[in-house]
């Protein structure tokens, strides 16, 4: 029916292959915030992965300087409690990865759902522009851990 729905309206449904990526999106998406629901954040702000088997950043370890993803899963673990300030604080590039994610939750069940083709509508975010600002931000997010981590202001408590 909402096939029917979207060829009334003059728009080509999307195909069942975009309605399976859709699904496996958001299932993929929530999995990662489930996952992210599991851990506790850690105080120093980085290390939260340990929980997950995953071992120490060792370039950390040998330099006292954190790698660019050093806070992800920190800033995720944060975000999923409802705690945008500290996900922002432990590393801002996190938080803006955390939003997207639970973006994609919703909107790739209502691709699934609905067949409406809304992912069209987010094309133009894949311009250059776009990319040159994203990697900009997550270069001035690394530098944001760096200083916080090296001066000893990194956690949230």
């Amino acid at each position: 029916m909402p096939e029917v729905a979207c060829k009334v309206a003059g728009r080509v449904p999307a195909s069942a292959f975009v309605r399976l990526v859709a699904t496996l999106a958001a299932i993929g998406s929530a999995t990662i915030l489930g996952f992210a629901m599991t851990l506790a954040p850690s105080p120093t702000g980085v290390g939260t992965h340990t929980q997950l088997g995953l071992p120490p950043d060792p370039i950390l370890k040998a330099t006292g300087v954190p790698m660019p993803g050093c806070g992800m899963t920190t800033s995720f673990a944060w975000f999923v409690r409802g705690n945008l300030l500290a996900s922002i604080y432990v590393e801002p590039m996190g938080a803006f990865l955390a939003t997207l994610t639970a973006a994609v939750v919703p909107l790739g069940l209502f691709i699934a759902i609905t067949a409406r083709p809304v992912h069209r509508r987010l094309a133009p975010l894949l311009r250059m522009r776009v990319l040159v600002i994203v990697i900009a931000f997550a270069a001035l997010s690394w530098a944001w851990k760096v200083l916080i981590h090296v001066n000893g202001w990194d956690g949230w408590r």
